[in-house]
């Protein structure tokens, strides 16, 4: 029987690529790698790569994309993100707060994709 490792690479559906890659490097701050996909930006994340793929369904099909998954992301400074973000007008959707792994705060995406920030 084989079993499998664990997860290796992770990708959202957007709607708009170009968008969400701005959104993603010039407010989260991620840098962008090379792609094979021409319809897909992949960021240089660790321990494993995130990438933005143009959508191939229809995302507005739905009310909330992702709804029950959060994808949990390391800072240096939960709090001095979270402040940045705000300022250009991100959605807050749990101000930074202490929690089980140190400071945190959520935020929505362009998509409407719910992301945690934390210190671990």
């Amino acid at each position: 029987m084989s079993n499998a490792v664990g997860p290796n690479f992770l990708t959202l559906q957007v709607r708009d690529l170009e968008r969400s890659k701005r959104f993603y490097t010039e407010l989260v701050g991620f840098t962008p790698t090379e792609s094979k996909v021409p319809t897909a930006v992949v960021l240089d994340t660790a321990p494993i790569k995130l990438a933005l793929r143009q959508s191939a369904i229809d995302l507005d099909s739905v009310s909330e994309l992702g709804w029950g998954v959060v994808l949990w992301i390391k800072a240096e400074d939960p709090d001095k993100l979270a402040k940045e973000l705000a300022a250009e007008g991100v959605t807050i959707t749990k101000p930074p707060c202490d929690g089980f792994c140190g400071r945190e705060f959520q935020f929505k995406d362009p998509d409407g994709y719910e992301l945690t920030i934390y210190e671990g």
